[in-house]
């Protein structure tokens, strides 16, 4: 009786000893479960980004009393941040009953612009507010002018056809910006943005007022305020992608 046991002992061990042995070898001839990654990535351009504004050659073509030349660039700092500045000459013919005068010179603007626009897959588009600082250099040329008298029946308009410089005329202003940019062809950009500027400070010329500044323009009545649209056609130069 004791041997019965003894031998039903030991069968059931070699029983669980063959059994987890199979068991292992089902598990190791099993396949691990290929890992799948369900991301896509899509790299940013970045770059800097150059043009031109196409409504200053437009408005050259076209007036003989303007020529201008403005360059646009920008350079992407982060996925939706972008520094920006325009440089640029301006011509000026200014005339009404009493004057006509001449401004030229250069100016300068810097700032940053936001895109707050969010792309889809693969597009690179922008709808963006930012703000620029600007400086101009200039002066003006006063052809003739009409000094004009409150007595009109008596006292006769003194006139003067002897032109005048005033030079070394410089100005500072702040400007909001707000455009958008599309992308027509790969790195080729077409844009539109309008401006809203506000004069900080600038020099005026004795006995007379800064009717037109250089990248300024009008100052409606020396009320230090200013305003203007631009169309540009840029291209992206690619540095890297990020």
């Amino acid at each position: 009786m004791k041997q019965q046991r003894t031998l039903i002992y030991f069968t059931s061990i070699i029983v669980m000893l063959c059994f987890n042995v199979s068991l292992n070898a089902q598990n190791d001839s099993i396949p691990e479960p290929t890992k799948v990654n369900d991301s896509l990535k899509f790299k940013d351009k970045y770059g800097l980004r150059v043009g031109v504004d196409i409504a200053k050659l437009a408005r050259t073509f076209a007036s003989d009393e303007y020529s201008g030349f403005e360059i646009t660039a920008d350079y992407r700092l982060k996925k939706n941040l972008y520094i920006a500045g325009e440089i640029g000459i301006e011509e000026k013919t200014d005339e009404n009953s009493y004057l006509n005068i001449t401004t030229q010179g250069t100016y300068i603007k810097a700032g940053i612009d936001y895109n707050m626009y969010e792309n889809w897959l693969n597009m690179d588009n922008m709808i963006y507010s930012g703000f620029r600082l600007g400086l101009s250099s200039f002066n003006h040329t006063l052809n003739n002018f009409t000094t004009y008298s409150t007595n009109q029946y008596w006292a006769p308009q003194f006139s003067s056809n002897q032109a005048q410089e005033f030079d070394g005329l410089t100005a500072v202003w702040l400007e909001v910006i707000i455009g958008m940019k599309a992308e027509l062809f790969n790195n080729f950009y077409l844009g539109l943005n309008v401006q809203l500027r506000g004069k900080v400070t600038d020099t005026e010329p004795d006995n007379f007022t800064n009717i037109y500044i250089p990248g300024f323009g009008k100052t409606f009545d020396s009320a230090g305020i200013g305003a203007g649209f631009g169309y540009s056609i840029s291209y992206r130069i690619p540095l890297y992608k990020k």
